[in-house]
């Protein structure tokens, strides 16, 4: 069985769930998810989920992400992105680097943003790009965001290229079209791509070229270390057994929350909660310990 985590070098023009299908086939048909689409338009790190590590997808899905995007101004695309046809023209003032590290300084911090209609959520059931492909334009409840940090990497107008770390649920090509907005023009994401998703800083990739032409299927991560974050519990083998039958046991005094369960040989389990009473019950236990 195939149980971690792949971190994939998604392509340019292929589907967050197209790559998905082409990893399982490699993974034999193995229970599989990935942790935050990107646009088939985008490139760069897509954490895949396999087997028991699909247990873990749901908390990949809040961290931190980091993008390199480029912002080409002087036009506005009806989809945010190079993809969508033209809809407005703007003039592009002459920037200095000054000027725009100004502007990127005012969009930094917690603040509400918008979905745009070319996205994947859904309304009544329906995802909104569904309906703006129909021309028709809804309501959408603005998010809680946070933009962390917002550097620029170089000036060539008139594309700026930038980097953003940013919370989870924030568009790129929202942001993007503020951006241009906030400078006197007008704006796309002509170029976005995903450098990392924490806590997978600084890990290599993988590429579909290279998963494809591996003669085994690569190893994987192990799926714990996708959750460092969470304190980490030794059971002994008592512990072990009872967690395993889904009763709880007695847990070390300390805040109450998710957890990280291991067994006395060192074999993660899965998750388990504590609580203030100082009782730990199984949250999310995989069916087999995997070795660390």
């Amino acid at each position: 069985m195939h149980n971690g985590i792949l971190l994939l070098d998604k392509p340019t023009g292929l589907s967050s769930n197209a790559a998905l299908q082409r990893v399982r086939r490699r993974y034999g048909g193995a229970k599989a998810g990935h942790t935050g689409s990107l646009d088939p338009l985008a490139s760069g790190m897509l954490p895949i989920c396999i087997g028991e590590a699909t247990k873990l997808a749901g908390l990949l899905l809040s961290e931190r992400k980091c993008y390199r995007f480029e912002v080409t101004l002087g036009q506005r695309r009806a989809t945010g992105d190079a993809e969508g046809e033209i809809v407005e023209q703007c003039a592009v003032p002459d920037f200095t680097e000054a000027q725009i590290r100004q502007a990127l300084q005012r969009r930094l911090g917690p603040q509400l943003q918008v979905p745009p209609m070319y996205s994947a959520l859904k309304q009544s059931g329906q995802p909104l790009y569904k309906l703006a492909r129909q021309g028709v334009t809804v309501e959408r409840q603005a998010r809680h965001i946070e933009i962390e940090a917002l550097t620029l990497l170089s000036l060539r107008l008139p594309v700026i290229e930038l980097q953003v770390w940013c919370s989870k649920g924030t568009y790129v090509r929202v942001l993007a079209e503020d951006l241009a907005r906030d400078l006197g023009s007008c704006g796309f994401v002509s170029l976005l791509h995903r450098v990392y998703v924490e806590p997978f800083a600084g890990r290599p990739m993988l590429s579909l070229a290279e998963l494809e032409a591996a003669a085994e299927p690569p190893a994987l991560i192990p799926a714990d270390q996708a959750i460092p974050q969470l304190p980490a519990i030794q059971l002994d083998a008592t512990a072990t057994a009872a967690v395993r039958h889904g009763q709880a046991v007695s847990s070390p005094p300390g805040q109450a929350g998710l957890v990280r369960l291991y067994d006395v040989a060192g074999a993660f389990l899965g998750l388990g909660e504590t609580d203030a009473a100082g009782r730990l019950r199984p949250k999310r236990l995989f069916v087999n310990a995997c070795s660390a």
